[in-house]
């Protein structure tokens, strides 16, 4: 397993894709919406990794949902979450007790790009812990969709040890009482980036 991407969620997706090429000089392409989420993306490919940049494009639809729920909460720009590439998804959600869900989008040229993931109600408890993917056969990499020299030199988390623990169980009763839209939060999320660019090291943005 390796880290696959982290997500920042934003109020404007051309804004703040503007805004992380004049402090690292990296570009981005356009993504594309997440059918029934009431989300869309643009992907700030690293080669191995890549930064999601994420953001409400419909209201009413993402608050209907867990996954635009938490996109919508909090301030922007924030770190949302981190997520680990599996190539054995059913095993990794079968030793945590995950739930898997196939997703899928397709990119402005029609290309669709299609996953596997689980752990993202828990990741959406605690932050600190990750959510995981499995990428569809044959689906090209969203990393690699430029090719430009940066790295994450650091993803820093801060948890609480005892909320970490109760995660799993707090998504699983979100899950079993129909609940929708935003978990509330008691205090900032716990994710730090650091960026190294040809513009030097930079933290990309805090909690």
């Amino acid at each position: 397993m390796e880290l696959d991407h982290v997500l920042v969620a934003v109020d404007d997706l051309k804004a703040a894709a503007k805004e992380v090429e004049q402090r690292h000089g990296l570009a981005s392409v356009e993504g594309g919406r997440h059918p029934g989420l009431g989300t869309a993306n643009r992907i700030v490919p690293l080669g191995e990794t890549y930064l999601e940049l994420v953001a409400v494009v419909d209201e009413a639809e993402a608050v209907a949902g867990g996954f635009g729920g938490w996109v919508a909460e909090g301030v922007r720009p924030r770190l949302l979450g981190w997520c680990v590439r599996t190539d054995d998804l059913d095993a990794v959600a079968a030793r945590l007790g995950l739930t898997i869900a196939d997703g899928s989008r397709a990119r402005p040229d029609g290309t669709l790009l299609t996953w596997r993931m689980a752990g993202l109600e828990r990741s959406a408890e605690e932050p600190s812990l990750p959510f995981f993917i499995e990428w569809g056969n044959g689906t090209p990499y969203p990393g690699e969709a430029l090719a430009q020299s940066a790295t994450i030199d650091e993803l820093r988390l801060q948890g609480d040890p005892g909320r970490r623990r109760q995660a799993p169980a707090l998504a699983r009763r979100r899950r079993a009482s129909g609940a929708r839209g935003r978990p509330r939060r008691s205090r900032p999320r716990p994710l730090a980036l650091s960026l190294e660019s040809r513009h030097g090291l930079r933290d990309a943005c805090h909690p």
